[in-house]
């Protein structure tokens, strides 16, 4: 864990990786759990530098009921602010100016409004099964500029594939490069490896390959 500047402060963060592109790991309702360090570890052994900023400073938990809590009461706007200082930080270690962004769940739809807020680093957002639960948080899409490669579930009850084609079309109307792809029989959270019950290795593999290729050919 590592302490980097944020909104005047200091916030913390689990960073992998000394070189290579940065990339923000934005985590699921579930806190900054051994899950998203993992996903960060991958990235740095993939050859990048990965930094998961922790939105709920310190906590976590594993009951649904108390991660819907935690993630309504999260403040937007600092969660906003550690999100813009964390990619500060990967360019600070970097010594590069643009960075990718992905998230999960929760963390999905953040990575959609950090972009959003922040055209001038994100060149790259691959959302997994992301939504957006904050009326105060809807991203102004005019301000993106990064290319968006997201990864949805066919069974996902959360945000269903008829959400991520409506996104699509939104953000395409818009001129934006965006494409939200739909995995065919999985359900939300099929990354998560930690959660047996969704989890589903051929989807993730593939979903894995096409973040790198994103990663590897934008940043």
């Amino acid at each position: 864990m590592i302490e980097f500047a944020s909104n005047g402060g200091t916030a913390d963060g689990y960073v992998a990786g000394d070189s290579g592109p940065g990339v923000l790991v934005i985590q699921e309702w579930w806190g900054l759990n051994d899950h998203i360090k993992d996903v960060a570890d991958r990235f740095a052994a993939a050859g990048f530098t990965a930094l998961a900023p922790d939105l709920y400073h310190g906590v976590t938990t594993t009951e649904p009921d108390g991660a819907g809590k935690l993630m309504m009461a999260m403040n937007i706007d600092e969660a906003s602010k550690d999100m813009s200082g964390a990619i500060d930080e990967l360019q600070r270690r970097t010594g590069r100016t643009k960075v990718g962004v992905v998230g999960f769940c929760m963390g999905g739809g953040l990575a959609l409004v950090v972009s959003c807020k922040r055209p001038d680093a994100v060149a790259a957002t691959a959302p997994f099964y992301g939504l957006i639960p904050w009326e105060t948080a809807q991203p102004d899409w005019s301000q993106l500029a990064a290319k968006v490669e997201g990864h949805y579930a066919a069974d996902d009850h959360f945000f269903t594939p008829e959400n991520a084609e409506a996104l699509q079309t939104q953000l395409r109307s818009q001129g934006k490069d965006a494409t939200l792809l739909v995995y065919p029989d999985v359900d939300h959270a099929f990354f998560n490896d930690t959660r047996p019950e969704v989890y589903d290795a051929e989807a993730s593999s593939t979903a894995w390959r096409r973040v790198l290729d994103l990663f590897r050919s934008e940043l």
